[in-house]
């Protein structure tokens, strides 16, 4: 399949699928068909209103799913990447307790038996094999909830997507997991050029292993299709034949996929039956309609999804990401489409494609709303309707509209999108929704906005964020406005100002008059970029949400007085903010190292496993290292220095070349012949022990 627009809005379809499947399922996880039935009924619509519930969470399937597929791009678009490959991008990705995975313990949770196996020195596979975990703990769930993106890099080729998802699936499962996690990736990637579910079917069991059970399964509930219409009576004989009785551990394969091939075949081939086939009959609820989701995303299409309720509306293309890369964890729909479909393209040795010159929001999918939706804190606001529209763009085909009436004064309307942890999700319990800010103080925003000619009068816009407070609620800061008469258009930038170390959590657009205003404006794009000039330390008007915005990485992290506490029991842990935009910039601490093995700061940052550090280090050594799949010291200096004193360290990146201050003395000038790092985060580092900071600074490289 060509890997074009066609190929874009079909994996844009498949992302939606996905989403909106964890999303309709997620409340009720884990839930049994007659408590289903009981309390809530046939499940055909979103139904965490009902059980208090927010309906936009943190959730393993999807970040799993959209994280550990970023091994391919870390190990240079390598067909051939192993398994051992993408345990390390486990390892880089997680931190323990914290993100991603249902951290159950040893021998409770697939997945977390499997990282302790990576952490402990066993690589992938071995981690994740029946011989080391056991048959029960190796053939659970994770396989196959993690597999989507895998198979959406493969349009049109089952068998590639099965190996994938053979090496994948291997890091934490094996046996009867990988079967099914394989029929579901084939049958993905043959979706995007195969519309016949039978077709599918046959084309993913051709994949596994005959003698296998999951092959078995799929024979007989093909078989009871054909001659038991009624999927509640099909579902009766799944549970007898393969249920949860009959599969032990905490939630297996083998009777979770069963309902997805069940679902598919008595779902008609339509978006909200199979949907509310899969969630109605329970067990894994959250896991099982993302797939199906999923699936019906990238065989149907947008079309697909929109031919019932409208389930994208409350969405709004809004899903997190946390890991310990935490810029990356707000974001959206269509962002992660763009990073399939470019790893894809880089797989066929094609360029990658950047909407509107690369803008961070750029609505080029149609219904694309990119999280952007009506503001709605503000008092006596106008009203506001969000749509994407076709046309009304210089660097594209599509664009944003902003249906506005009775905007007055006293009356604006205003319409943003998320940068970092929203005040409903601060105290997300289960998976806790972890991040760092997508937007900082010195970064230049950019947008361009148009008015239609048919508007009633002029109107005053404007760019704005909103920022924490010391009373951990939002504050707005604008930038400058402009003056839109109906049928003009302007190019905005601004320079986001000094937010005295508090996080920006939204931004958006705001529409004034004097008078009564009824109209539309046009967002075409809006982006940002630049490395920003933003110092960290408690925030002179406290609050304690600027806390958040720290990747911890730490056994401990205490914010005291000094105000930053590091504490790592054992091995190495950090501290880390920042997006992986950031290129070429130098960053500061003054650091306290009190009984550690070494402390220090790191720059381009990509996680717990990639990045450079300047460490204090125990033995009187301060070294320039290069952690990638193992640590390589690039230089090394001995200096003076005592436990219990401030130092100063600056380290500089800035293309190949990188550069250490101790004291502001420059001790290290050196080139990083093999540049694999070239982008990043800043953090703090800590090895066994604890250390203290008090500011920690970035900058611009100035000449």
């Amino acid at each position: 399949m060509k890997l074009d627009y066609q190929y874009v809005e079909r994996v844009y379809a498949g992302v939606l699928g996905k989403i909106i499947g964890v999303y309709l399922g997620r409340p009720f996880e884990g839930w049994t068909y007659q408590h289903i039935m009981d309390e809530l009924g046939e499940i055909n619509y979103y139904v965490h209103e009902k059980l208090g519930v927010p309906l936009v969470v943190t959730d393993d399937d999807i970040s799993g799913t959209f994280t550990f597929v970023r091994a391919l791009a870390d190990y240079h678009y390598n067909r051939e990447i192993t398994p051992q490959q993408i345990g390390q991008t486990w390892l880089n990705y997680l931190i323990e307790n914290r993100t991603i995975l249902w951290w159950g313990g040893m021998g409770n949770s697939t997945e977390h038996t499997a990282y302790l196996r990576l952490k402990n020195g066993t690589p992938a596979p071995q981690s994740g094999s029946m011989e080391l975990n056991g048959k029960v703990v190796s053939e659970q769930i994770g396989a196959q909830i993690f597999i989507d993106a895998w198979a959406m890099l493969c349009p049109g080729d089952p068998e590639l997507a099965a190996d994938f998802a053979r090496r994948a699936g291997s890091v934490s499962h094996d046996g009867e997991a990988i079967y099914g996690a394989q029929v579901i990736a084939a049958m993905e990637a043959q979706a995007f050029v195969e519309p016949d579910l039978t077709q599918l079917l046959d084309t993913a069991v051709a994949l596994i292993p005959k003698s296998s059970v999951i092959y078995r399964m799929i024979d007989d509930i093909r078989d009871w299709h054909s001659k038991e219409p009624d999927w509640r009576m099909a579902r009766e004989l799944l549970e007898t034949n393969y249920g949860y009785d009959k599969y032990g551990g905490n939630c297996h394969m083998v009777p979770n996929h069963g309902l997805i091939i069940l679902s598919l075949l008595y779902g008609d081939d339509n978006f909200q039956k199979s949907l509310m086939i899969v969630n109605t009959a329970g067990w894994d609820t959250d896991c099982n309609s993302a797939n199906v989701g999923c699936l019906l995303g990238i065989k149907n299409g947008l079309a697909g999804i929109e031919a019932g309720p409208d389930f994208r509306g409350p969405v709004a293309d809004q899903l997190y990401l946390p890991t310990a890369d935490g810029g990356r964890s707000i974001t959206d729909a269509v962002t992660e489409t763009y990073q399939v479909v470019n790893m894809a393209r880089a797989l066929a040795g094609q360029e990658p494609l950047a909407p509107k010159g690369g803008a961070r929001f750029h609505f080029e999918l149609p219904g694309s709303v990119q999280g952007f939706q009506p503001e709605e804190s503000i008092e006596s606001q106008g009203t506001l309707v969000v749509e994407n529209v076709l046309g009304h763009s210089r660097r594209g085909k599509r664009s944003l509209a902003l249906h506005y009436q009775h905007v007055a004064t006293g009356r604006c309307a205003r319409v943003a999108t998320p940068t970092f942890i929203p005040p409903d999700a601060l105290g997300a319990s289960h998976y806790s929704l972890i991040a760092s800010p997508t937007i900082y103080p010195g970064q230049v925003v950019q947008a361009q906005v148009s008015a239609n000619g048919d508007n009633n009068r002029t109107v005053e816009c404007c760019l704005y964020v909103r920022a924490y407070d010391g009373s951990n609620q939002l504050r707005t800061i604008k930038g400058p406005d402009t003056t839109l008469i109906p049928g003009a258009e302007h190019e905005f930038s601004w320079m986001i100002p000094d937010m005295d170390g508090q996080p920006i959590a939204e931004i958006g657009i705001e529409l004034a008059s004097a008078e009564r205003a009824d109209g539309t404006v046009y967002l075409d794009y809006l982006t940002w970029t630049g490395i920003p000039t933003v110092t960290w330390r408690r925030p002179a008007e406290g609050g304690t949400v600027w806390q958040r915005a720290w990747v911890d990485g730490l056994d401990q992290l205490i914010f005291t007085d000094e105000p930053y506490r590091l504490i790592q029991n054992a091995g190495t842990g950090l501290m880390i903010q920042g997006t992986r935009e950031w290129t070429d910039y130098r960053v500061a601490a003054d650091l306290t190292p009190h009984m550690c093995t070494a402390t220090g700061v790191a720059a381009r940052v990509q996680g717990m496993r990639r990045y450079y550090a300047l460490l204090l280090c125990s033995d009187g050594m301060i070294r320039l290292v290069k952690e990638l799949d193992g640590t390589q010291v690039l230089g090394e200096v001995h200096v003076n220095w005592q436990f219990g004193q401030i130092y100063d360290l600056k380290l500089e990146v800035q293309g190949d070349r990188l550069k250490g201050w101790f004291q502001d003395q420059c001790l290290f000038d050196i080139r990083d012949s093999n540049q694999t790092l070239t982008s990043g985060a800043v953090a703090l580092v800590c090895q066994e022990g604890r250390a203290a900071c008090n500011t920690v600074s970035v900058r611009p490289i100035v000449s």
